[in-house]
């Protein structure tokens, strides 16, 4: 059986598509599982061994080059590359009308379906007229969280149970250990957000450093643009033996999850990325509901806070000493 994933972004939501391809593997074998993504984040899904064949496409930067001569070469070799095979189940698990357009350019087996979501939940992004390129559309509750959304999908497609909790099945980065990563134990701060109603007040990051510091713990702090780079700077200025990164790309970002003794974050993919890896990890939601991504696969994971109740640093670091000291 040959299937082909349709998740093209953003990053939190391409890490909660992975324990999909786990379940159909648990349950077919042998079956050859292909994912259309982002070009960014084709070295993220690398990481799981599960994916056959990765079809990166660049709808992000197309836009602003549509009529470019490269960009309809580029555009010209995804649509060569998304029908090279023929599948029996394509999957659009984002259920946008983008989305739904690129599942329909993909070629089915005689036989073949294309599968998608029939309603959103609440909150998403959902397009009802994704609708309209589905041979079959599946129902999923109104308050389903964002990993077991896309599990139900493929296992109601396919005709089997869910009873095994959810397997990311990602493997760590092949490379060297960057220069810049302490060979001691170290916590990181993911605490930049692009929207700021979702951020953790400044005092309390410092708090919380601070703590950690005093206990010989240095805190690492990575950015994502020049706002939260000036952020990390700021906070650096005021936690001793904090390390503000260099920019990072996004294995090395993964490095840098994989090998922390804690990590504190925001409802941001790279935190969801820790709690994939099972890592020990504090979530932290300001304003976001945490019944949709809250990281419920693993002890490992302990999730603070909620839509417009942000956790206190006190309670942030007591969880914290639940993995540390």
């Amino acid at each position: 059986m040959k299937i082909l994933i349709v998740r093209v972004s953003s990053l939190g939501d391409v890490v909660h598509n992975m324990p999909m391809v786990a379940d159909i593997r648990r349950h077919f074998p042998s079956a050859q599982i292909d994912w259309v993504v982002e070009e960014g984040y084709t070295s993220l899904v690398r990481l799981n061994p599960h994916v056959r064949n990765i079809i990166p496409i660049a709808l992000r930067r197309w836009r602003k080059t549509l009529f470019s001569v490269a960009t309809r070469a580029e555009i010209s070799a995804f649509y060569r590359a998304l029908r090279a095979d023929q599948y029996d189940v394509v999957f659009d698990t984002q259920g946008l009308l983008k989305t739904s357009v690129v599942m329909r350019l993909a070629r089915l087996a005689p036989g073949g379906k294309r599968v998608g979501l029939a309603n959103a939940t609440e909150g998403s992004g959902y397009e009802p007229v994704s609708r309209i390129f589905h041979d079959q559309s599946i129902k999923v509750g109104l308050h389903t969280h964002a990993v077991m959304r896309a599990r139900l999908v493929a296992a109601d497609a396919l005709g089997y149970t869910l009873e095994d909790a959810a397997d990311f099945a990602l493997q760590a980065p092949a490379q060297e250990r960057p220069p810049w990563m302490p060979a001691q134990p170290y916590v990181v701060f993911f605490h930049g957000t692009a929207r700021a109603a979702k951020q953790w007040p400044q005092a309390n990051w410092i708090e919380l450093g601070r703590a950690l510091s005093a206990r010989g713990l240095p805190v690492l702090l990575p950015w994502g643009s020049q706002k939260e780079l000036q952020a990390a700077q700021a906070l650096a200025s005021q936690i001793p033996g904090s390390q503000v990164l260099p920019a990072l790309p996004l294995m090395e970002a993964v490095s840098l999850v994989k090998q922390a003794r804690l990590v504190v974050g925001l409802d941001t993919g790279l935190t969801h990325i820790a709690a994939a890896y099972c890592k020990p990890t504090i979530e932290i939601y300001c304003d976001s509901p945490r019944w949709k991504t809250e990281g419920n696969w693993s002890p490992n994971i302990i999730n603070l806070g909620d839509t417009g109740i942000p956790p206190s640093s006190a309670a942030v670091l007591e969880a914290a000493g639940n993995f540390l000291f």
